[in-house]
């Protein structure tokens, strides 16, 4: 008789996590935060449960090279507000591709994922930079391809 497996708490340990390394450039940036979502969360490993974070860490570099299709450039406008009344802030995605690009691959891995309390802890898994510098040369982060 076959028992369904339910990973525990207890059953994982940030030891048992891998980092895994992302070269975004020319790669959709759709695309990107599909695959970057799912490794976060741990989709892509046999022992996956909903409510625990079996997921790896992920490192993206080169996110100024990520590629954005059709007219999103000019037509795409994120948001954010500063927390005082009235100052809702917006910047077209040309705008943010030029003064942070990392930040345009977070707000789109953010969108991919559930919006529970997790999300948060998966985020800080997480690493984003805008060239292919990087400062986790001591965990040798495997490659993974998109």
């Amino acid at each position: 008789m076959r028992k369904t497996f339910s990973a525990r708490k207890e059953d994982f340990t940030d030891a048992d996590k891998k980092w895994r390394i992302v070269d975004a450039s020319g790669v959709v940036l759709g695309k990107l935060a599909v695959r970057v979502a799912n490794v976060l969360r741990g989709k892509d490993k046999p022992t996956f449960t909903e409510h625990i974070d079996v997921g790896d860490h992920v490192i993206v570099i080169n996110a100024a090279k990520v590629k954005i299709t059709g007219d999103k450039l000019n037509s795409k406008i994120y948001y954010h507000h500063t927390g005082y009344v009235g100052h809702l802030r917006s910047a077209k995605a040309s705008e943010m591709m030029a003064k942070h690009p990392e930040r345009v691959v977070e707000k789109a891995v953010f969108g991919m994922l559930p919006g529970n309390k997790m999300r948060a802890q998966y985020l800080k898994k997480l690493k984003v930079y805008p060239a292919a510098e990087h400062t986790h040369t001591a965990q040798q982060a495997e490659k993974m391809e998109i």
